[in-house]
């Protein structure tokens, strides 16, 4: 006698599988994934960040996953790249929500290095010859930032192993150290570059933007506006006459202008005149309050 209760199913029951991304939380174990990978001779895009991620980072781990086969994030506040205490504690870390988003999108695994992992015999600094790209703008204003920021990515990079490597132009000149380091290094690494994600007001994606009041938000958009005004003015003024005018701009802003600059996207150095067939970008750092932002615009 056949069962009736089976017999009187009308529905196929289908079962949905939800692929859950690969939590590494130690040296050890992004080294046995990373090698399994590389046995299989697979491709893996690598996205290393500080957290408190935001649609500017998932636009460089959806560009990964795009162009590899394995793509994987690592999450790491790096203590050596702030010379100021306090911004390290400020820092933002949402770690619960981080993973979140990166599950979201479809990011194959994530990293978690504790600071042993990264630092086994103390917080030092690698001799890494950055070819004076760490001297300016950032560089002078953070002492010791890149030489920091070069140490982590190197010490992520040996143990990731990546194809390919991701970066916001955001921190462009960070995208330029590191380029220089690959370069120094002789780094089989492929380093690209991701456009900036902007807010609707124009304001660039960052990390401290959470840390903003409503009021410092809407002012904040001076920082943009200087980039755009400082792109119509390359018709008429050379690069020295374009920094005074949008210095005198802050002078009634309720912003804290720490530098502007224009400067070669190549040497990051400021010319005295344009060059045809040579590609500018205006740089900018200012206070909101107690929150340091930065931004970047080609300009020529």
């Amino acid at each position: 006698m056949k069962c009736s209760t089976f017999a009187s199913f009308s529905n196929i029951l289908i079962i949905k599988f939800t692929i859950v991304m690969l939590v590494l939380k130690n040296k050890q174990e992004v080294t046995d994934f990373i090698q399994s990978l590389k046995y299989k001779g697979l491709t893996i895009g690598f996205v290393p960040t500080m957290g408190a991620l935001h649609s500017g980072h998932l636009s460089l781990i959806k560009k990964s996953i795009e162009d590899n086969q394995y793509t994987i994030c690592s999450i790491f506040v790096n203590p050596t790249q702030f010379n100021n205490l306090m911004d390290l504690e400020k820092y933002p870390r949402t770690e619960d929500s981080d993973i979140e988003k990166l599950n979201a999108v479809g990011c194959d695994a994530v990293y978690l290095p504790k600071i042993e992992d990264i630092y086994p015999k103390g917080t030092e600094i690698d001799p890494i010859d950055l070819k004076g790209l760490n001297s300016v703008m950032e560089g002078a204003s953070r002492p010791g930032h890149f030489e920091g920021v070069a140490t982590v990515v190197k010490r992520l990079f040996l143990q990731t192993q990546p194809t390919n490597a991701y970066f916001g132009e955001k921190d462009f000149q960070q995208l330029q150290v590191i380029k220089q380091m690959v370069k120094d290094l002789n780094l089989s690494i492929n380093i690209i570059g991701i456009p900036i994600k902007r807010e609707e007001n124009g304001l660039a994606m960052s990390s401290r933007n959470i840390r903003l009041s409503q009021d410092y938000i809407n002012k904040s958009t001076i920082l943009y506006k200087s980039l755009i005004q400082a792109k119509e003015l390359v018709k008429y003024h050379n690069p020295k006459e374009i920094i005074k005018i949008i210095k005198k701009i802050f002078n009634n802003s309720d912003l804290k202008l720490e530098y502007f600059n224009i400067a070669d996207e190549e040497s990051l150095l400021t010319p005295e005149e344009f060059l045809q067939g040579t590609h500018y970008r205006a740089f900018i750092a200012a206070y909101a309050g107690d929150v340091r932002l930065i931004d970047n615009l080609r300009i020529l």
